[in-house]
């Protein structure tokens, strides 16, 4: 249940409302939009319609935003940008749609309304999209409108067992003491994430901020601790299973057959492997290879749109290999969603909906030491200040 006084947020491209569960009840939900009617149905179901908005970001007009939001919140589509993807950069099909996103907010800027707080969520490849440049423009677009804003890189495997680095952009109206740092931090700012603020120019470079945050905590929990019941799952052909093997690397195949060697041992032990098919192009043409990890973590989970299959399992035990698909329902807990939330009930819509979302620890993370002390800040100039308006811009950043 929302608190009541929350501040307000604005979810777009909100799928099934991922987002919204990591931020919790400390945030009130005033829009949600999506342009998928499916995801819709699963927001709806599990969140309520009142304030969602299923159609084309590029529809909307600053009518259809109530109120005045604290927090802009936008995981927008990754597809152009993903390494799994076509690359196309957020002038591609897909990621454009960050800008019929972002003409709303300079709207509602026109109108004093602009939420102070904004955070763009996506994949890592932003950060070497078309040279940088695609970085470049969303630094460019932040300065323009009068924020100060900083990237994160975070990795779901620090939360959950699912490999799953993303990129977290945080801009805020106000710069706020203690919450950023002089310099890059090991465990928030990668090598990647560092050289695409270096390429910024220094009009960009001026109103960047290293957000400070604590290090993530360890996890404690393995892919295998997430799985449903052997016998609640179907389970592929002997014949099948031998065809996925068959697609392994020399390498990854002599791993594999180690680790069964050992499991027909008196200790051996049970051992689960995340196992996905890649195509890979090499001077012979191109061809799939199956890739299986049995490090405890899942491989990124993804859409069809992505460029990547269904994930599989491998489980090794007694001497004998096995093999299945990954339930939505494991899917859903490799992002950590509680087992209580509702996910289409055609597996394909579900693993779509999971694999296209943003892992909820990780936002409830972010949130409890970046946005909410952001956000406790913000609205203390409100208070102090009322004549300023409920979203006035208490900075103002000119590029040159």
């Amino acid at each position: 249940m929302t608190c009541e006084g929350a501040p307000g947020l604005y979810e777009f491209f909100a799928g099934g409302g991922m987002a919204r569960a990591g931020l919790g009840p400390g945030w009130r939900t005033l829009f949600a939009n999506d342009f998928d009617p499916m995801k819709g149905r699963a927001y709806a179901d599990n969140w309520g319609a009142d304030a969602l908005r299923v159609g084309d970001v590029h529809d909307l007009t600053p009518g259809d935003l109530p109120g005045h939001a604290l927090l802009a919140w936008a995981s927008s589509p990754c597809q152009d940008l993903s390494l799994a993807g076509r690359r196309g950069g957020l002038g591609g099909a897909r990621s454009s749609a960050f800008f019929g996103f972002w003409r709303l907010i300079r709207a509602l800027d026109d109108e004093g309304r602009a939420p102070p707080l904004v955070v763009i969520e996506n994949v890592t490849g932003l950060f070497t999209s078309n040279g940088g440049q695609d970085f470049a423009l969303l630094c460019q677009a932040l300065a323009e409108a009068g924020y100060v804003y900083g990237a994160v890189e975070l990795d779901a495997a620090d939360f959950t067992p699912q490999s799953r680095p993303r990129m977290f952009m945080i801009a805020s109206r106000r710069d706020v003491p203690g919450l950023s740092e002089a310099a890059p931090s090991d465990h928030l700012h990668s090598r990647r994430l560092c050289a695409a603020h270096d390429r910024l120019p220094p009009g960009l470079r001026s109103g960047w901020r290293w957000w400070r945050l604590p290090p993530p905590p360890r996890r404690n929990s393995r892919l295998a601790d997430l799985l449903e019941p052997d016998a609640a799952v179907a389970w592929r052909s002997h014949a099948q299973t031998d065809r996925l093997i068959d697609q392994l690397a020399p390498l990854q195949r002599l791993r594999l057959d180690q680790i069964t060697a050992r499991s027909a041992s008196a200790q051996g032990e049970r051992a689960v492997g995340a196992l996905f098919r890649r195509t890979r192009t090499t001077a012979e043409g191109r061809h799939q290879r199956a890739e299986v990890r049995f490090d405890g973590l899942a491989g990124c989970l993804r859409t069809s749109g992505g460029g990547s299959s269904r994930q599989f399992l491998l489980v090794v035990e007694n001497g004998r290999v096995r093999s299945r698909h990954m339930t939505p329902r494991e899917a859903a807990r490799l992002m950590g969603l509680p087992d209580s939330y509702r996910l289409p009930a055609a597996t394909t819509a579900a693993l779509h909906l999971v694999g296209d979302g943003v892992a909820v620890p990780v936002v409830r993370w972010l949130s409890e030491h970046l946005l909410r002390p952001l956000a406790t800040a913000l609205l203390a100039d409100r208070r102090t200040d009322p004549s300023a308006g409920p979203l006035s811009p208490s900075i103002r950043k000119v590029v040159p």
